[in-house]
């Protein structure tokens, strides 16, 4: 029963999208800050839990990352929603989600099992994008910061989102063709 306590954290800050949301959308930014850090805070907890005391279920192996894209896909949806992100920014972010999620079931369909592991440009672009989402979130609710930052940021964002996809591709890509 232990081994849950790591994946209930994760149900957990999975079931919190909706209220920060909510907030974000309403404008109680200082409330919404608050549950964004407790929800990264939980994500730090699960994480150290299941690496300390080895409480890793093939459950937390799927629910983690399914956790964090959710979280990010949606606030940045609300965002959108807010005219504080522009929507082609929004539409690449979900994109190559999208096409991750689609070549890694095209792959796992046709070559059977995919051990999937995080590239380091994608590592890179998810702490981008979860820094320009704090950074808009800092930008609409205590201070503006310049344009020319904001957009530089988010283009930085836009680069790697699509330097992530094209990696994924290129490699599922060779691992298929070493296989055939």
């Amino acid at each position: 029963m232990r081994e849950q306590i790591p994946n209930i954290i994760t149900v957990v800050r999975i079931l919190s999208i909706a209220p920060i949301c909510w907030l974000l959308w309403r404008g109680s930014y200082s409330l919404a800050l608050i549950l964004l850090v407790l929800a990264g805070l939980s994500d730090a907890l699960d994480g150290f839990l299941a690496r300390r005391y080895g409480w890793f279920t093939r459950l937390g192996a799927m629910l983690d990352p399914v956790a964090d894209k959710l979280f990010v896909v949606s606030v940045f949806i609300v965002f959108g929603l807010k005219g504080s992100l522009p929507w082609w920014l929004i539409a690449l972010v979900i994109g190559r989600d999208v096409v991750i999620v689609l070549g890694a079931l095209a792959y796992r369909l046709v070559r059977g099992k995919l051990d999937m592991h995080p590239l380091l440009i994608s590592k890179l672009n998810t702490g981008l994008q979860i820094t320009l989402l704090a950074v808009t979130l800092f930008h609409v609710a205590m201070h503006p910061l310049p344009d020319w930052f904001n957009q530089g940021l988010q283009w930085l964002v836009a680069a790697t989102t699509c330097l992530s996809g094209m990696a994924y591709v290129y490699l599922w890509g060779r691992y298929a063709l070493a296989k055939g």
